[in-house]
Order: C-alpha cells, then structure tokens, then sequence
C-alpha cells in the first residue's frame, strides 16, 4: 500500500513539473530547447533581406521614401501608385491628392492588400507618421512601399505642417554640445515571447501588434530638457554629428544593423530615441526597433526643430532646399 501511495504521487508530480517549465517559458521543441524568441526573428529578418538598412533602402535600391512629382510628372506619378492616405477623414475630405483612398493607420495592413500592380505610397502630414508605415508595411510583405516625403506639406504649400515645426529648440538650450560620441556598451538581447517558432510568424504578430499600438514619438522639447531620462542615438554621420552639434549624450550609431551587431550598442533597459534630419529615416529605425521589441521613440522634426538656423545643412532642409510642389488637390 505504501508503494502504491508513493507511484501515486509520483504520477501527480510529473505534470506539475512539466508545468511549472512551461510557465517559466522554455520553449520545448522534441525535447530540445528552441532558440530565443528574439534570435529566431533577428535571423529570419536578415536572411530575408529585412535588415534595418533593408527596410531603409530595400535590395533593389528603392529607398522608403520619395519626394512628390514636378507638374509634368503628374499624371504618371499618380498611375504608378496607391495612394493610402492616413491623415484624419475632416483633412482629407478638406484637401487630398487625386485618387488617394483616406484608410485610418490601424487599418494600413489590410488596406494595402487592395493594390493589385500598383505600388504603395503612404501620406500623412509631415511625411513622418508614413515613414512609420512604410517601414512596418515594408516587413509585412511589401518592400517597394514608400512614404511622399514631407507628407502633404511638400505636395501643396495649401497644407503645410512644417513651417511652423521648424526651430532652435536644441541648440537654444544648455542641453546642446559639440564634440565627439561617448563610448558605446554592450547589450544582451532582449527577451520576447511567442508560441511560435516560425520567424515569418514572429514577424507577421509583431508588426500587427506595432502598427496596432500607433506611432511613438516623443518631441524635442521633452528630449532636450531632460536628455538623461533618453538613450538617444543621432543617426548623422561623424562629420554633422559634430558640425550640427547635438543633444548632451546623444551616441551615434549608424550604420545600425542586426547582421553585423550593432544593435547590441542600443539599451535594452531605455526609452530609446533616434533622431534624423527630419524625423523620417528615424520614424523607420524607430518601427524596425518596436518590432524588435525596444522601447523605442522618433523624435519629431528631426534637427529641422533642434537647429534650424544651423549653416550646417546641405539638404533636407525645410524652407530652403525643400518645398511645396504646388501640386493640385482635390475635395469629396
């Protein structure tokens, strides 16, 4: 009887134990424990060429982003796309680009399952929010997609979000220096979850969830004043990095890749924010890290709200080099 009682309990045992591994989140794969979550979607994205450069410039060298057509370019423009319009239904019924379907962020998944030959181009206000979306739209399934760089604001000076964005908000304060990067760390990976093992899987949930959680900004008033609650990562090279000056502490990582491990250099334990020339490049990285799983922000306006006056600039400045195209737009 004693036995008896003993097997007993030993039988009770085995799928509590069994259980309490589950719970702890080993992944259990033929008895073999299975590679991280993070690593199985980090190798599945560079093997299919979804590296953070990739969702930047893609393989067949279309970058994410292009500028709104000279007039004579128009009509051919407009028969190359489709065009998602992400701004709020009262903007577009009061102005938009000729055929431009008005499809809410949440729903740019879905939405873009409609465009048959056509080639995706996301708009928004300031480019911004659709650089966000493309670079989200680009590792669900569609690697030409591009964003209408400046947003509406560079198709008619109609609808302009930009002038009034521009500033000295960074180098106007006491948070701003010059001088060279600090030394960069290195980071374990993160930790993430998921039933499946199937990096194509992985991905597809994650940018679902990502784009479902909206874009994440953070804005250069919150970054400068208090730069220590941030890691941020300037993502200019050496030479602007110092000729522009830039926020105190900012590193900056560039190139920024999975493949050769310069992720690794980004605090996993942060508020993560990049900032570019004009928050777009940054709008990509920052949704490329969301997916990944970092707590990662784009600081909006890029240096055009942090330095405006600069005589650093040599492109990608707002007002000067860049501007409306004067392009015609249409209403409901």
């Amino acid at each position: 009887m004693k036995k008896l009682s003993l097997l007993l309990i030993g039988l009770l045992l085995v799928p509590t134990l069994f259980l309490t591994s589950c719970d702890k989140g080993d992944d259990i794969t033929g008895g073999v424990a299975a590679e991280p979550t993070f690593t199985i979607l980090k190798e599945y994205m560079v093997a299919n060429q979804l590296d953070i450069n990739n969702v930047i410039s893609n393989p067949a060298g279309i970058k994410f982003v292009t500028g709104a057509p000279d007039a004579a370019d128009l009509a051919t423009f407009l028969a190359k796309y489709y065009i998602m319009d992400i701004r709020s239904a009262a903007s577009y019924a009061t102005s938009h680009i000729d055929g431009a379907i008005n499809v809410a962020f949440g729903d740019i998944l879905t939405q873009a399952a409609n465009k048959g030959s056509k080639q995706l181009l996301v708009v928004c206000y300031t480019g911004q929010t659709a650089c966000y979306g493309t670079a989200l739209l680009r590792m669900y399934g569609h690697p030409n997609a591009q964003a209408l760089k400046w947003g509406m604001t560079g198709w008619s000076d109609t609808t302009d979000s930009w002038t009034a964005k521009v500033g000295d908000v960074g180098s106007a304060s006491s948070n701003w220096e010059f001088g060279s990067a600090p030394s960069l760390d290195l980071y374990s990976d993160l930790v993430l979850t998921s039933l499946s093992v199937d990096g194509a899987e992985i991905l597809r949930k994650r940018v679902e969830d990502t784009v479902a959680a909206g874009f994440k900004t953070a804005s250069n008033t919150d970054v400068v004043a208090s730069p220590s609650n941030y890691f941020i990562n300037n993502y200019f090279g050496e030479a602007d990095y110092s000729g522009f000056g830039h926020i105190s502490g900012a590193h900056r990582i560039l190139p920024l890749t999975l493949a050769n491990g310069e992720y690794k250099n980004i605090d996993t334990s942060a508020k993560v924010v990049t900032y570019c020339y004009t928050g777009q490049t940054s709008a990509v990285i920052t949704a490329c890290l969301r997916v990944l799983g970092y707590d990662a922000y784009s600081l909006t306006f890029g240096e055009n709200g942090l330095n405006h006056s600069s005589s650093q600039w040599a492109s990608n400045h707002w007002g000067v080099d860049s501007h409306a195209k004067g392009l015609p737009l249409v209403t409901n």
